[in-house]
């Protein structure tokens, strides 16, 4: 055979085991990749592989898997049984009559996903001052007596934050215990990462790394399953939590600083038996990452607030639990609804469901009103949100735009008069899948007075998105936005 046709046979030989390794792929991502996945999702990853296969396969070893390793998940149930032998018979709250009559229900549905009780006897106060709200937490530690639990996503010292950090290593000296969660690869990313480390090691204050991907001392989990959890504890007397991170309003970022980006946030300042369930997530986080139960923090309810008297129930979500559980809450509450529903959410990129959870509310007569942000700080999830507008206007969706330069992060939604829900989690797929949140069910007039204020803020600051405005739109923008929504569904 001459040096050509040798030639030619190998590279139909190579050829030939290269369409065989791609048609063995393609084979076994049918098989694997749809396995317990949403159809919309199992088609994206499955669109990616057969498209771009080496980076699709990739991409797919990399973060394809939406759960937390299986060790976790087990600490996680395990915890989860604890709290419900622990709280067996516990809910108290004020008399039913005044309830919804579908409020029983979620109630019961959040306490078998969660595991957390509804308790009453609750005082809240909305805090929507970016600074007044860091202010108020330095505030509380510096009353701190027994212990100070501190849970952020993103967690930064900087000018904005020093009092906070003060008021944390003040407390550690006085004798109080510190202890400091924050997760690992947020708060990595952020500048004084080193310089916050070693604030919290020089003031002998206990801290760890949440879900940390640290491979080489044998830590890793899927890299974008993180732990989006922010709350503050002290004493079991006075907790915080809401969509603020502890960092300045700026994310510290030079492309946010260039254009001038404000975060606007809303946090709520808790009393009363809440306040517990509150501190049984952040002991269940420092399990989690320590494999230390600190039961002698574990306190079965504080005692009742005196201003009012809130029913309100934690509940926790994330890639830990076999179910959505913030994604069940929500929908319940959609379908439930008989008046009003006000949705805020910076990152809204709800699913099939949700959608037909909102546009069946507005078929029957609810009022449905959706605030975001007029610009965005993520590119991708900013294009991916745009892409419902035009859905949620045919609807009868009243949609919002909280002007620039303020990137509107407050995560909270209100139902009728009677109920809201105050918390971490945004109204989009990573929320309800890939983050550990934390979500509060509030029932009270009250409370739901104060969060129409709030709201009410809200519509002065921002303008209304109109179906004619929007059919305006580039086609260019359409085909990023539709190219955006695509990839959202890879989870």
């Amino acid at each position: 055979m001459t040096d050509a046709g040798e030639d030619a046979l190998i590279t139909l030989i190579v050829a030939g085991a290269v369409l065989l390794v791609d048609l063995v792929v393609r084979i076994v991502a049918i098989i694997v990749v749809p396995r317990n996945r949403k159809p919309t999702a199992g088609m994206a990853w499955l669109l990616a592989i057969f498209f771009i296969p080496i980076i699709g396969v990739l991409f797919f070893l990399l973060i394809g898997n939406p759960k937390l390793p299986k060790h976790r998940r087990e600490k996680q149930s395990e915890i989860d049984r604890f709290v419900r032998e622990t709280t067996h018979g516990m809910e108290r709250v004020t008399s039913t009559d005044g309830w919804p009559a579908w409020f029983e229900g979620i109630v019961r549905m959040n306490r078998n996903l969660g595991s957390m009780p509804l308790v009453g006897g609750n005082s809240a106060r909305l805090i929507d001052d970016y600074e007044a709200s860091l202010g108020a937490m330095a505030d509380a530690i510096d009353q701190a007596k027994r212990f100070v639990h501190v849970e952020f996503y993103i967690f930064a010292l900087d000018p904005t934050t020093r009092r906070f950090f003060e008021s944390l290593a003040a407390a550690q000296a006085r004798g109080v215990t510190v202890r400091v969660l924050l997760d690992h690869v947020a708060s990595v990313r952020v500048k004084n990462y080193k310089d916050t480390v070693k604030f919290l090691t020089d003031a002998g204050i206990d801290w760890q790394l949440m879900l940390p991907v640290q491979p080489l001392k044998g830590k890793y989990q899927r890299p974008d399953l993180r732990n989006h959890r922010k709350l503050l504890v002290v004493d079991s007397e006075v907790a915080f939590t809401g969509s603020q991170n502890v960092i300045d309003r700026s994310y510290n970022k030079p492309g946010n600083i260039k254009r001038g980006l404000q975060w606007q946030e809303l946090m709520a300042r808790l009393e009363g038996p809440i306040v517990s369930g509150l501190n049984t997530i952040f002991l269940a986080d420092w399990y989690l990452e320590t494999d230390v139960l600190l039961e002698r923090d574990i306190v079965p309810f504080s005692q009742e607030a005196e201003q009012e008297n809130l029913d309100c129930q934690v509940v926790p979500s994330g890639p830990g639990y076999q179910n959505e559980n913030n994604l069940k809450l929500f929908l319940s509450l959609f379908f439930a609804a008989r008046e009003k529903i006000i949705i805020t959410s910076p990152y809204f990129v709800p699913d099939d469901a949700m959608l037909s959870a909102i546009s069946s509310a507005t078929q029957r007569g609810v009022h449905v009103e959706l605030f975001v942000s007029e610009i965005g700080d993520q590119a991708l999830v900013y294009h991916a949100q745009r892409s419902y507008y035009e859905a949620l206007l045919r609807a009868g969706v009243r949609i919002y735009m909280y002007k620039a330069p303020y990137i509107l992060h407050a995560k909270h939604l209100s139902i009728d008069d009677d109920v809201a829900v105050i918390g971490t989690s945004n109204m989009d797929i990573r929320s309800f899948l890939l983050n550990m949140e934390i979500s509060l069910l509030v029932r009270g007039e009250q409370f739901v007075t104060d969060m129409r204020a709030v709201e009410a803020k809200y519509r002065e600051d921002s303008r209304e998105l109109t179906l004619e405005e929007w059919l305006q739109q580039p086609l260019r923008s359409t085909v990023l936005d539709n190219l955006a929504r695509l990839t959202s569904a890879l989870q």
